[in-house]
């Protein structure tokens, strides 16, 4: 286990769709090691795997002590919006308002290749839909109609919650 060097928006494989894995390895379970204590050194709540440099589509979700490992995860059901605030750790000291769906579903993998689905409403809906837009080649800022709309961590106004602040 490892931490790994967060990439930023700049770099990028951070545009990049990422490649379906194939192989349910001790590679893998190693990369899904690294990506959790990664996003607990950040600190962050979420964490993909093409934001550490590897191209594949794998991600976790760490909320209330629970880790979630997300491998060729896909949104099959959303519900609702919301406007929440929202971070990222490849885009460090700054929060933006983002619409997103208010419920999602999302089915994918875990480390042994064995499906599941995960259904989530609130932060862990926003995170879901975060690290899977990561793996597609998208930013949080891509909702953004100006970066103008980006606040400083530290200005933002009351009410964001540290979790979000911190990154997704």
């Amino acid at each position: 286990m490892g931490i790994r060097r967060i990439l930023t928006a700049d770099e990028p494989v951070l545009r990049e769709k990422t490649k379906k894995v194939s192989h349910f390895d001790a590679s893998l379970h190693r990369l899904l090691d690294d990506l959790v204590d990664t996003m607990r050194d950040a600190p962050g709540i979420g964490l993909a795997a093409n934001q550490v440099g590897v191209p594949l589509r794998v991600a976790v979700i760490e909320l209330e002590e629970k880790v979630t490992e997300l491998v060729n995860p896909q949104v099959v059901r959303t519900s609702g919006e919301v406007l929440d605030w929202e971070g990222c750790l490849s885009i460090p000291g700054f929060v933006a308002e983002v619409k997103r769906a208010a419920r999602v579903t999302v089915k994918a993998q875990d480390r042994h290749g064995k499906e599941f689905r995960v259904k989530g409403g609130e932060l862990l809906a926003r995170a879901l839909q975060h690290e899977i837009d990561h793996l597609n080649g998208a930013l949080y800022i891509d909702y953004l109609e100006s970066l103008e709309e980006l606040v400083r961590v530290g200005e933002h106004p009351s009410g964001v919650e540290e979790e979000q602040a911190a990154g997704i």
